[in-house]
């Protein structure tokens, strides 16, 4: 393992003999491969996730989006295992083919390469695999199938004319090629499951602090301000143009933090009131301005799709029908256009999407609510910082040129809103996520 500090390499004996430290600078390595456990990795393994994640640290990001991104990198790991996997499957047929003038031969093959099918088969159906690792391992099977029906007929008819060979050889290869096509087609409906929770995450994160000291880029969890800050009568006699509000804190935060409202002229609030110290200031600043534009972000979840709804009907926002609101995601027609997001499924999700409201529920089509009701949820935070920034840059974009759009341009959908308080309403959404 290299040293993060000097680039020196050093193997585990020089490791241990330097109890833990580089036998160049001395300096201490946060992790030790052999003794992490199923979940192995290194100093620089973890250093280039932070500064990938990071855009070279340039960019905040939450500890939940490094916890969706630590562990796509982890899985391409037990991705790459694959490729071993179909080695051994070529090595271990060569072997048997030493004992194709026995007795056990028809015995031996024909259960050898019966497991390596469950194997693959297990690997195009298991949560813990990312899309791309599960549609990986079902075309391994329709290729192994392949291989058995060509080379086990052609043994069975051609070197040892043995007819229950050349049956045995037709049904696995047969089985494989179905279960690898059948694992193609219905990839999308399998939902992912983390490799890594929560607290591992801040475990990790808390010894890579002790260690190399505090990385300023990761942000702390959001604090509650309850006391209101002092805002000048020139500064809040000002208005903003755009407002971007989010269904999570985290979000909300992550924006501030990357100076995202600075950059755009659009102040930046959640659905929760973040953040409590000038909240109301805020809200109040932007209900002011009768051109304002906004824009809704939210988790592909039956609470995130409900924003829309909260935001043009709840007085305490946008009842009166004053404003355009823009959908820019994360909504279900989105995430199945996009198969390699992380799309989670739990009971409490189900739940919720039974108890939508009607007016949430008919500017959905009846597959997203299928997938609702399923329980399957896509969090936003499952994406990098620097995604999310340029879905919300394309999204004020897009928006500066509506009427084109509505004409069908930039993927953009009018949505009718109903009648509110005597207006006509609508809002806009997209049928892409950035």
């Amino acid at each position: 393992m290299k040293c993060i500090r000097c680039g020196t390499d050093n193997n585990l004996r020089e490791r241990t003999a330097n109890r833990g430290r580089c036998k160049n600078c001395g300096h201490q390595f946060a992790f030790e491969p052999t003794s992490m456990g199923k979940l192995k990795f290194t100093d620089p393994f973890f250093a280039k996730a932070i500064a990938d994640i990071s855009v070279n640290n340039t960019l905040f990001f939450t500890p939940q989006q490094f916890l969706y991104f630590l562990d796509r990198r982890l899985k391409r790991h037990y991705f790459g295992a694959r490729f071993w996997c179909l080695l051994a499957y070529f090595l271990m047929n060569s072997w048997v083919l030493n004992l194709i003038n026995s007795d056990l031969f028809i015995v031996v093959a024909p259960l050898l390469n019966l497991g390596f099918i469950f194997n693959f088969f297990r690997a195009s159906n298991s949560s813990n695999l990312t899309y791309k690792g599960r549609k990986a391992n079902a075309k391994i099977l329709q290729i192994i199938g392949t291989i058995i029906l060509i080379v086990g007929n052609y043994l069975g008819i051609a070197v040892i004319d043995s007819l229950s060979i050349s049956v045995i050889s037709i049904l696995l290869g047969m089985l494989s090629i179905y279960l690898g096509t059948r694992q193609l087609i219905r990839q999308q409906q399998i939902p992912q499951s983390l490799l890594i929770t929560p607290s591992q995450i801040q475990q990790w994160l808390l010894r890579w602090r002790e260690v190399n000291g505090l990385h300023d880029k990761i942000l702390p969890a959001p604090q509650e301000q309850t006391t209101p800050a002092e805002i000048s009568p020139e500064i809040s006699a000002y208005s903003f143009d755009r407002l971007v509000v989010c269904d999570r804190t985290a979000i909300a935060q992550m924006l501030i933090a990357n100076n995202f409202h600075f950059e755009y002229n659009c102040a930046v609030l959640s659905i929760t009131g973040y953040p409590q110290s000038i909240f109301s200031t805020v809200l109040e600043m932007v209900r002011r301005n009768r051109s304002l534009t906004v824009y809704a972000l939210h988790d592909a979840s039956p609470s995130g799709i409900s924003l829309v709804n909260n935001l043009r009907t709840s007085p305490n926002w946008f009842g009166d029908g004053s404003v355009n609101i823009y959908d820019l995601g994360l909504l279900p027609r989105q995430v199945f256009k996009n198969p390699k997001v992380f799309v989670g499924e739990s009971e409490e999700m189900k739940q919720q999407a039974r108890q939508l409201s009607p007016a949430v529920r008919q500017n959905l089509r009846a597959e997203e609510l299928s997938w609702l009701e399923a329980g399957k949820f896509v969090e936003l935070e499952s994406f990098s910082p620097q995604k999310i920034l340029q879905v919300l840059s394309q999204g004020i974009a897009k928006t500066r040129a509506t009427a084109q759009a509505v004409d069908g341009g930039d993927g953009l959908v009018v949505v009718d809103g109903g009648d509110i308080n005597g207006d006509y309403l609508q809002f806009y959404i997209y049928d892409t996520f950035g």
